[in-house]
């Protein structure tokens, strides 16, 4: 009787085994993207000139979303058509106190106020810096499932299961022309992915990396904005 339960319990897990793997073989993560801007006023970059790319909030001050912003600086300022990215603690420093946290100018409307500051205009002159840049948002898990569990044993150890989470990052940009001071529009990312995490004894990420692409369309899209001498 134990021979044949011990023969049911392989039966049921080979069956499993065959399951987890055609599922997984069928698998890849799923990425949907969409990046528009919505253009204010014209643009427009001179040589010499350049951006600095800033948190709009407070949340954006982890770690995780620090990154975020690196990775739109170092995108907006890569390859033969690059922007000339300044960096933004190296902005701020320059300009203290008055692009900190809680002075900054949270409209456009406070740019010729801020202009009028004694040394203000001269600092941004000797920077170069053409636009601000504002980015808001974050990544976020909205769902997810499934179950894995793992064992070890005297023959070995493994994991066998199935786990799925989706991913959103959600990012805008508003572009501050420093020249004009007015607001020359915004850029926007919406991207959204689903990971699978399928195991057969070793497990086998399929990660989404919807922060990544966010990134990269958020920065592309950023330099055909700024670039470009349309009208509004």
């Amino acid at each position: 009787m134990t021979r044949a339960l011990d023969s049911e319990i392989r039966l049921a897990l080979t069956r499993k085994f065959i399951l987890i793997a055609a599922a997984s073989s069928m698998l890849t993560a799923c990425v949907t993207s969409r990046v528009e801007g919505v253009r204010e006023n014209k643009t427009g970059i001179a040589e010499g000139e350049g951006v600095v790319i800033m948190a709009k909030s407070y949340h954006l001050g982890n770690e995780t979303e620090a990154k975020f912003i690196a990775c739109v600086g170092d995108a907006v300022g890569r390859g033969s058509a690059g922007l000339r990215v300044v960096p933004n603690n190296e902005f701020v420093d320059a300009l203290f106190p008055w692009f900190e946290p809680r002075t900054a100018p949270a409209e456009t409307k406070g740019l010729p106020d801020l202009m009028q500051r004694p040394g203000v205009p001269e600092k941004i002159a000797e920077k170069g810096v053409r636009y601000v840049v504002w980015l808001d948002g974050d990544t976020d898990r909205v769902a997810g499932g499934g179950s894995m569990s793992c064992a070890a044993g005297p023959g070995g150890g493994g994991c066998f299961g199935f786990a799925w989470w989706q991913n959103d990052s959600k990012y805008q940009a508003s572009v501050w022309d420093l020249s004009g001071l007015e607001n020359a529009g915004s850029v926007s990312a919406d991207v959204s992915g689903t990971s699978f995490l399928p195991a057969i004894v070793i497990p086998i990420p399929l990660i989404a990396r919807t922060q990544a692409k966010a990134c990269k369309g958020l920065a592309d899209q950023l330099k055909l904005f700024i670039v470009s001498d349309e009208g509004a």
